[in-house]
């Protein structure tokens, strides 16, 4: 079924802690109030429309329990997650429905200029980040229009929700889009570390020897694939807290 959500803090996310690893990012102080740093996020206009969405959920009375619509819902979850998991790992990603982007990688021949040009794996990643938000946004969709049927409770949860993702969706699909740049930095980063440790050697001037095992390219392509990993988790995690509030619901009613 579905998981339990065990993320507090957004700054606690794997995808926060794997990006810090790797590039060294400042991050938010925990410290600070998670209501303090969602103010910052959401304007007076914002506010109102949360506040006139938490009103009108509360006042409904529509009740179901639709559990073929979440057995439905979970299938459609792993369905969606797995096939953007095999993209990641296996490699390669699409852009609509027949351009295929494959994990780059040096060609026999390839000139060291063009085997260290980072472009090709922004295309790529930009290409899963696509991919993600195709599948992702409707799937979360779906999740609300099952949760508006369950209770009243959850209706007014999947309002909100709605209210959120409209008011927070642009803000984060920025703080997506820099991530790219984050890898590019570590992509230089590894390049460096390897040239220092190798000098001119051959190991450090043929690309074809960079992604053996051990290899500098070898291991920023594992990184990548870490990163987009966690990336597709943290852009699961508000349909998995909509699942599993609607998973909580199912059970309490059964035992009622």
């Amino acid at each position: 079924m579905t998981r339990a959500l065990t993320r507090t803090n957004f700054n606690r996310s794997k995808l926060i802690r794997v990006l810090v690893d790797l590039t060294h990012v400042e991050t938010v102080e925990t410290g600070s109030p998670f209501a303090e740093k969602l103010a910052a996020w959401v304007d007076f206009s914002d506010a109102i429309t949360l506040c006139a969405t938490h009103t009108s959920g509360a006042q409904s009375t529509q009740q179901a329990t639709p559990s073929t619509a979440s057995g439905a819902l979970s299938d459609e979850l792993i369905r969606v997650q797995t096939s953007l998991v095999q993209a990641v790992t296996l490699g390669y990603s699409t852009i609509g429905t027949r351009t295929r982007v494959e994990l780059p990688s040096p060609k026999p021949g390839m000139t060291i200029d063009d085997a260290v040009d980072y472009e090709p794996y922004r295309r790529y990643h930009l290409a899963h980040q696509r991919e993600m938000e195709l599948s992702v946004r409707p799937l979360r969709a779906t999740a609300r229009k099952v949760l508006s049927i369950a209770s009243p409770t959850l209706r007014q949860l999947a309002d909100l929700d709605a209210a959120f993702d409209g008011i927070l969706s642009e803000r984060e699909s920025k703080l997506f889009s820099t991530i790219p740049s984050l890898l590019q930095k570590r992509f230089g980063q590894l390049i460096r570390e390897h040239q220092l440790a190798h000098g001119d050697n051959q190991e450090s001037i043929n690309p074809e020897l960079w992604i053996k095992p051990g290899g500098w390219l070898m291991r920023f392509r594992s990184e990548l694939q870490t990163v987009l990993l966690a990336e597709l988790d943290a852009r699961l995690q508000p349909t998995l807290g909509l699942m599993e509030a609607l998973h909580n619901e199912l059970n309490k009613n059964k035992h009622e």
